[in-house]
């Protein structure tokens, strides 16, 4: 706080496809002071926001990534005794070079474009966002957050590819993803799970992108997603782990062009190209078409086998943690996943699992089963006030 009238804030923005997700807290307590969205973004743009800040007007309903943007700062410029001090950027992919946040200059933005080729669907629309808030408000600290980073700290095994050590080298490894989310699952996890927090844990970010990640001491050691967010599991239109070999074969005897082929494997496959009817987990669950039966459960084994992965790779499991759209809302996956994890001693609790409950495992499970909503926003706050406390001790 400046002074008693004056609340000084920080503005954590995630730049989506067609939507720009932001949440404002206050910067000393970090209190959530509004949270909302633009969605619609080059037609039709709606705004939603919840929380004790009202913001006024609306965003131009023709608006893109930038429009939306410069909207968003002048509104908040415009709430009495509100100071903005930066804005946090959810950032996809780091690469090997940053494995934490960074204050954006020049120099940096120049470098997370080289990584734009390993994150083309996401990794454009977040340096975008980048752009327009250094365009509408100039000056204005701003602080890179990535996905990629809270993985950096997987043993050396578990980020290399069986590929000749020149590629390695010059960074094609297993760098993984949602890292933001498993940062914010880690932090609340004590609260969650008790002395359990620290033991051998997966967590399940199961939402239109998909991943899990094996946790001990709350720390990542290996994950689901690999050089690009495309890996693992299976996913809301993504293919998630396919053979090598059937790329080769859709480009030697198909005829598609590299292009053709990242459309099919990134937009075209997963839970949409199973089914052939959606990629929405409710809409499957809700139709009678056995189609949409098999896509979902193809997507329950997928997670089951992976999730086997990791129990190796943390020696055990203790506990699992469900997050993000699907994991959150949608208790007839859980419990097909939970099902299938049996036999590490996964046993679901039926009532806690339809009511939503923190724990719906049962009482004498062997492995604890939590629901942690997701919050990739809380994480990224948190960067900002460490990055500006770290540019203000160096002077």
């Amino acid at each position: 706080m400046t002074d008693a009238t004056t609340t000084d804030a920080i503005l954590a923005i995630n730049a989506g496809s067609s939507s720009l997700k932001f949440a404002l807290y206050e910067a000393e307590s970090l209190a959530l002071l509004c949270r909302g969205g633009v969605s619609g973004l080059g037609g039709g743009a709606r705004l939603e926001t919840s929380g004790s800040l009202v913001l006024t007007g609306a965003p131009p309903p023709a608006c893109d990534h930038t429009g939306a943007v410069a909207w968003l700062l002048d509104a908040l410029r415009r709430v009495p005794g509100l100071a903005v001090r930066a804005a946090g950027h959810r950032v996809v992919h780091g690469g090997r070079d940053f494995a934490a946040p960074v204050q954006v200059d020049d120099e940096v933005l120049a470098r997370l474009d080289r990584l734009v080729p390993l994150a083309s669907g996401h990794q454009p629309l977040n340096l975008a966002g980048l752009r327009a808030v250094a365009e509408a408000w100039p000056g204005l600290p701003q602080i890179a957050c990535f996905d990629t980073a809270f993985h950096r700290s997987q043993p050396r095994l578990a980020q290399l590819f069986p590929i000749p050590r020149a590629l390695s080298d010059e960074g094609l490894l297993r760098y993984g993803f949602h890292g933001l989310s498993y940062e914010h699952v880690a932090a609340v996890l004590p609260e969650v799970a008790g002395p359990r927090a620290e033991g051998r844990v997966i967590v399940a970010h199961l939402g239109h992108g998909a991943s899990l990640c094996a946790l001990r001491n709350r720390r990542s050691i290996a994950s689901t997603m690999g050089l690009t967010a495309l890996d693992g599991l299976m996913m809301g239109t993504r293919s998630g782990s396919v053979d090598p070999g059937l790329v080769l074969h859709l480009l030697r005897e198909r005829g598609l062009s590299p292009d053709e082929v990242a459309d099919l494997l990134n937009a075209r496959s997963g839970l949409l190209g199973v089914s052939g009817i959606s990629d929405d987990v409710r809409v499957l669950q809700a139709s009678d078409d056995p189609r949409a039966a098999e896509a979902l459960d193809l997507f329950a084994y997928r997670a089951v086998r992976e999730a086997g992965s990791l129990v190796a790779a943390l020696g055990g499991l203790d506990a699992v943690v469900f997050t993000a759209g699907i994991g959150e809302h949608a208790p007839r996956m859980r419990a097909a996943i939970a099902a299938g994890l049996a036999a590490f001693g996964v046993a679901l609790d039926p009532a806690r699992n339809a009511g939503g409950e923190r724990c719906i495992s049962q009482a004498g499970s062997r492995v604890a089963v939590y629901v942690v909503p997701a919050n990739e926003e809380l994480p990224i706050a948190r960067a900002v006030v460490r990055c500006l406390a770290e540019a203000a001790s160096r002077g």
